[in-house]
């Protein structure tokens, strides 16, 4: 009986489609929307604002099943 350390198993996942980078990238178009929404200068930000915030709200709930 050997009482060897365990493994750890490589990823395949590459390195910019891991969990935390893709978070911050989700987080920060959320921010994005926002910021989108409460200008007071051009109505077509304002009209995509919703959008954007919703995309990177479905974003960010998809990447977070991602590998660390």
């Amino acid at each position: 009986m050997s009482l060897t350390q365990p493994t750890k198993r490589k990823s395949r996942w590459p390195a910019w489609a891991r969990r935390g980078f893709m978070e911050n990238v989700a987080t920060v178009i959320i921010a994005i929307g926002f910021l989108m929404l409460f200008q007071p200068f051009a109505l077509s930000l304002y009209t995509y604002s919703f959008i954007t915030m919703l995309f990177g709200t479905a974003m960010f709930i998809v990447v977070s099943k991602f590998p660390e």
